[in-house]
């Protein structure tokens, strides 16, 4: 399956070796991927980009820029009809936060100072209805408890070793340790 490996998010952080090494990952298993950065790019470049695609893989990075990018180039709304079209759609980090109704937990509990890049409306792509926490130590239970006390969506927090599955809306948690509840 053809699948498009957005990197935006990576272009505003100050480490992107995270993608460097996914990419050699992914050459080893042997994927057919393509990498897109979806900034700079109008609706019908995307939606060229993009037809052919069975997955899209959005990868971490800065979750502001991304929203960004999202926005400006109408990203939501062509990811939202090719996934009624049956595509499949991967969030990793900045990725799955985009994928949720706000990204307003990657400025709360994100441990980064990223550059909001002027985003102050922190509405995502609102395809589950659910707050993801990425990267989620145990040890920061409390503290993310006390910052997320006001956060109006639940919240799902998941340690790098764990993913999350959304199809005909059945949430299944892909585990590797037991789902974090708070």
């Amino acid at each position: 399956m053809k699948m498009a490996y957005i990197t935006t998010a990576s272009k505003k952080v100050e480490d992107s070796t995270y993608v460097v090494n996914r990419k050699k990952e992914m050459d080893k298993q042997g994927f057919d991927y393509e990498e897109i950065d979806i900034g700079g790019k109008t609706e019908n470049e995307l939606r060229k980009n993009l037809k052919d695609k069975k997955i899209i893989y959005v990868e971490g990075g800065n979750a502001f820029y991304l929203l960004k990018c999202v926005r400006e180039s109408r990203f939501e709304k062509i990811v939202k009809e090719l996934i009624k079209k049956g595509v499949i759609y991967i969030g990793s980090s900045a990725g799955s936060y985009i994928a949720c109704p706000t990204i307003e937990i990657a400025d709360k509990a994100s441990g980064h100072n990223f550059n909001k890049c002027g985003i102050t409306n922190y509405t995502a792509m609102n395809l589950v209805p659910f707050l993801i926490k990425a990267h989620y130590n145990p040890d920061e239970k409390e503290e993310l408890k006390e910052k997320l006390k006001n956060v109006k969506y639940p919240i799902r927090p998941l340690t790098d070793d764990q993913a999350i599955l959304v199809k005909n809306n059945k949430v299944s948690l892909l585990e590797n340790g037991k789902e974090i509840i708070f």
